[in-house]
């Protein structure tokens, strides 16, 4: 089994059977006489945030990519085994795991991902990285003397690899993803339209109207947005423009591209020669926002490509390096 446990999704690749779970990362947990249990996880508790009572709490236990609450992150993990599975087991299951990391992760981190994967019932836990997960499951020849460029857009961070031999011989990271391209969706609609809305509204108008680039964006694509008037305090609906959108983008993916010049910046020039001729490959969600690979391509001057079913790439990759003996050399076991 292979997880890619994502800031925003997680997702679960079994073996023979390919990816057999898309959720969210987030957990309910209820508190009834100061007892909690969990009270529903993924996409059933993703409905409930921003809308929970007095005793439940709607929870995102991943944190830039990393465990930010253990407890909860471990109760998630033991669900997802259960819910791919079948159902709860009398018998305790022990799989082997390959579980996906940023290459910025520290060793703490690192850590408690594995202890998190322990406790939920795995009896092997691999770490694999999410930029050579990501570029195994795009095809990429990593097993080659080739370079190869990854751009992995999540929900927390951005990954951004330079791959050959089975190794990174270059990577980085920042802290941009598709989390903070929608909080900075609602900071704009909040200053513009005095408005408050939700991080799932924000989401929405990310994927419906979001743009890259001011260039292409268009002001007679709009959209009405629902959220709680700031000045009156009651329900009221505005109207948002692709224009606006990609205006309020505009800084988070300034900080993608400089990511990635900087990457090339310091790649061994062997290697540069290569990603000129074979361009950079973009995967995660975040790559799916409409002209993100365009402005890419003009800020580098290299092709670049959205990896074919993006949004599963990585789990998939670690899924191979599970199965495929070729690519065992490029997980840790801990």
């Amino acid at each position: 089994m292979a997880i890619d446990l994502g800031t925003a999704n997680t997702v679960v690749y079994l073996r023979d059977r390919g990816i057999v779970l898309n959720e969210p990362s987030v957990v309910a947990i209820e508190t009834l006489n100061g007892v909690q249990r969990v009270r529903a996880v993924g996409a059933e508790a993703k409905l409930m945030m921003g809308k929970t009572p007095d005793g439940i709490r709607a929870i995102r236990p991943m944190r830039d990519g990393v465990i930010a609450d253990i407890d909860v992150a471990e109760q998630m993990i033991k669900h997802f085994i259960d819910k791919v599975h079948g159902g709860p087991s009398r018998l305790p299951r022990r799989p082997e795991i390959a579980i996906c990391i940023p290459s910025g992760a520290t060793p703490v981190e690192r850590r408690a991902i594995r202890q998190a994967a322990e406790n939920a019932g795995a009896r092997i836990v691999h770490l694999i990285e999410e930029p050579m997960a990501a570029a195994i499951g795009a095809g990429l020849p990593v097993t080659e003397p080739i370079g190869a460029m990854v751009v992995d857009i999540g929900g927390g961070t951005t990954e951004v690899a330079v791959l050959s031999l089975r190794g990174l011989a270059y990577s980085t990271s920042a802290r941009v993803g598709g989390d903070r391209m929608d909080d900075a969706i609602a900071s704009y609609i909040r200053r513009k339209h005095n408005l408050m809305i939700g991080e799932s509204t924000a989401e929405r108008v990310k994927l419906e109207i979001g743009m890259a680039s001011t260039d292409q964006a268009r002001d007679d694509v709009v959209m009405s947005v629902k959220g709680r008037d700031l000045v009156a305090g009651y329900p009221k609906e505005v109207e948002v423009s692709q224009m606006e959108i990609a205006g309020s983008l505009a800084d988070l993916v300034g900080q993608v591209v400089e990511t990635v010049l900087g990457a090339l910046e310091k790649t061994e020039p062997e290697l540069a020669a290569d990603i000129y001729d074979q361009g950079i490959v973009m995967t995660g969600g975040g790559s799916l926002l409409r002209g993100i690979d365009m402005v890419l391509a003009r800020a580098t001057g290299l092709p670049v490509m959205v990896a074919e079913d993006a949004l599963i790439c990585v789990a998939r990759g670690a899924g191979r390096a599970l199965e495929d003996p070729v690519y065992r050399g490029v997980m840790t076991s801990v």
